[in-house]
């Protein structure tokens, strides 16, 4: 459900006025569920009053001057809209403001009287959440991971674009398959295939513009990959093939395009380097893609389908206990980043990617734990309200809310909750060792919003039923795990009430209410 305009703006001003005002915003992105700010002046940012606002499920420091802010699908994207235009109207400050990225327009924000931030921040059921997901952050900052966000940078921007493409593809297929509307069919395949055609343009595009380089040089370099006439050229022996290697060739082409570039930035006199810059970046990365990234990045992409089809085929159901109870894990961790260029890779190869099903498992787990919550403490009516108003996002994929605002902060439920997941991909990798392979045409949604995404070897009828048995047994499992084993049973009293902590009794000394 969308905000209306003035709850949009009053959001927007909410959060710019706790982030240091728009002068201290340096870039603003987002994805399916956060607002993504780069600051200027980290210190400026009041996170216990970023925390109180209603419509703030969570806050996550990423790096030192980075911070998302998670406000939910279809709202963020309003927001953010809101948050560009007021930053934009802004003038630029030379201190604050050298390395501001370009904002576009959005709906106008209106500024929001002072709330009571201060007097309800210990009172959201989500703050221990939000503070341990923040931990987890500032302690697995590494270059490894950092290097893991800035690849998986390049490829979020893709997402509804997949998604998009994704759903015509699979309603195309339907219609095909029923042999309807023969006249729009060939119409409707061409719509659909247009941007998986020339995905690695993109791809190339944004790495460019992510490691600052130069974006139309990337996707120039990128475009190699996918010419047709690259199939006259001969490397290592064999004959190229248009889209050889994919995205990840598209990937460290533009990589390379960018390193030349800084090169010849750096030494090619003032007056030559309109002319200079790009024609060396253009033919060093070019040739060296044609005759030696395509090929090698051939060879990973190839690996990378044969060892999922083999992982499935070979060891289905373990394969799918393993990624299901460890995805969640993994995303506390950040290294989730690494999946999405090997999604990516498959979607290209297989027209599907056989793990995203497997991982979406992690999320219904959730759903079974926060309904076993729900059920046992029936008297934590600020808990049970935060769970009721985070279930629908739940089961439509969008974990967050109920990961740092329910299970994540009690302890013990998220583990049950990541048994319930590897539950339901054991159950999805089972079939696929009976040779039913589940796949999404498209990476981001998960849950019930991944129904229209599915395809398999045997039709998306068959994916959609395994598909559904898996989401069934994980909240079945994440329920009975979390009913069972996922509370303590401690006197109340044995959690004595600290000062200024009003909202811990909502956490783990609330299973004193199960008997």
């Amino acid at each position: 459900m969308r905000n209306d305009p003035a709850s949009t703006a009053s959001t927007a001003a909410a959060v710019l006025a706790r982030v240091g005002g728009p002068a201290n915003v340096l870039s603003v992105t987002h994805c399916m569920t956060r607002l993504r700010l780069g600051v200027a002046d980290p210190a400026a940012v009041d996170e216990e009053g970023l925390r109180a606002l209603p419509e703030v499920l969570g806050l996550v420091r990423d790096g030192e001057s980075s911070l998302q802010v998670v406000l939910g699908p279809g709202v963020v994207v309003e927001v953010t809209a809101a948050v560009r235009e007021r930053v934009a109207e802004q003038p630029v400050d030379a201190g604050h403001r050298e390395a501001k990225q370009p904002v576009g327009a959005g709906h106008q924000a209106a500024e929001q009287p002072g709330d009571a931030a201060a007097g309800h921040a210990a009172e959201r059921p989500g703050d221990t959440g939000d503070r341990l997901k923040e931990q987890l952050q500032r302690r697995n900052a590494t270059p490894f991971k950092t290097a893991l966000r800035r690849v998986a940078a390049v490829f979020v921007p893709l997402i509804p674009a997949l998604i998009g493409c994704g759903i015509l593809a699979g309603l195309n297929g339907l219609l095909l398959n029923a042999g309807w509307l023969p006249g729009l069919t060939p119409a409707l395949a061409a719509v659909a295939s247009a941007f998986m055609a020339l995905i690695a343009v993109f791809v190339g595009y944004n790495t460019a513009k992510e490691f600052g380089g130069t974006p139309v040089l990337g996707g120039a370099v990128a475009a190699v990959v996918v010419y047709p006439g690259v199939a006259k050229v001969t490397a290592f022996g064999v004959q190229l093939a248009p889209g050889q290697g994919g995205v990840l060739g598209a990937l460290a082409a533009a990589l390379l395009a960018t390193r030349v570039e800084k090169w010849c930035r750096g030494r090619v006199p003032g007056a030559l380097d309109v002319l200079l810059t790009p024609t060396v970046t253009v033919l060093v990365s070019g040739l060296v893609t044609l005759y030696g990234l395509m090929y090698a990045a051939g060879a990973v992409a190839s690996a990378i389908g044969t060892a999922a089809d083999w992982l499935l085929t070979t060891t289905g159901a373990f394969a799918g206990l393993v990624l299901g109870g460890l995805f969640l894990p993994l995303v506390m961790l950040g290294l989730h980043q690494a999946l999405i260029p090997i999604h990516t890779t498959l979607i290209e190869q297989q027209g599907y990617t056989v793990l995203l099903p497997l991982l979406a498992m992690a999320g219904a787990g959730q759903v079974g734990a926060a309904l076993a919550v729900y059920v046992r403490l029936r008297h934590d009516t600020s808990l049970r309200t935060t769970i009721r108003s985070a279930l629908p996002a739940g089961l439509l994929g969008v974990g967050e809310p109920l990961i740092y605002g329910v299970s994540l902060p009690l302890g013990r439920p998220f583990v049950t909750a990541c048994a319930g997941g590897a539950a339901g991909g054991a159950f999805v990798g089972f079939f696929a060792m009976l040779g039913d392979k589940v796949g999404a045409t498209a990476i981001g949604p998960s849950g019930w919003a991944l129904f229209p995404l599915l395809a398999g070897n045997r039709g998306p009828w068959v994916a959609a039923a395994v598909y559904g048995g898996g989401l069934l047994t994980g909240y079945a499992v994440g329920f009975a795990a979390t009913y069972v084993f996922g509370f303590t049973r401690r006197p109340r009293s044995a959690e004595p009430a600290q000062p200024g902590r009003p909202a811990e009794p909502t956490r783990p000394a609330r299973s004193t209410e199960l008997t």
